[in-house]
């Protein structure tokens, strides 16, 4: 999760909201993405989409089963999608995401083998997140 909330500070630095996410698997890191949707003008460039496809591309193949990805804040619906979309195994994220998170609308978005862990450093997740747009409101 520390290398997920070092993701989440480059998406700060690049005036990205700071949202981390690394996919590790055998214990090898084999992506690591930041938020762009500012720097690429895309809407569905959440760190966890970009992670998704750099992990594909490392494993030439569309499923993440036996990988976990770690996020520095509940994914988002649509993030969630494409996690269930990859069969990955393990979710790992910090911080809930009151209003965006996919556990709002449903439980049953993610594969359902996929186990979920979430807390894993809440506090420093979601504190680069409030920081960040205290800046934007100044």
């Amino acid at each position: 999760m520390r290398l997920a909330l070092a993701e989440a500070q480059k998406a700060a630095d690049r005036d990205e909201v700071p949202v981390g996410a690394v996919v590790v698997a055998d214990g090898i890191v084999i992506a690591r993405a930041h938020n762009l949707s500012e720097t690429l003008g895309d809407p569905t460039a959440h760190a966890e989409m970009q992670a998704i496809t750099a992990a594909a591309s490392y494993l030439k193949g569309k499923y993440l089963t036996d990988c976990s990805i770690y996020v520095t804040i509940e994914p988002c619906v649509m993030c969630a999608g494409a996690l269930a979309w990859s069969q990955i195994s393990t979710l790992v994220y910090g911080a809930d995401d009151e209003k965006k998170g996919y556990s709002r609308l449903s439980s049953d978005i993610l594969h359902p083998k996929t186990v979920v862990r979430k807390g894993i450093l809440a506090g420093e997740s979601s504190s680069i997140v409030k920081n960040f747009f205290k800046r934007k409101r100044k």
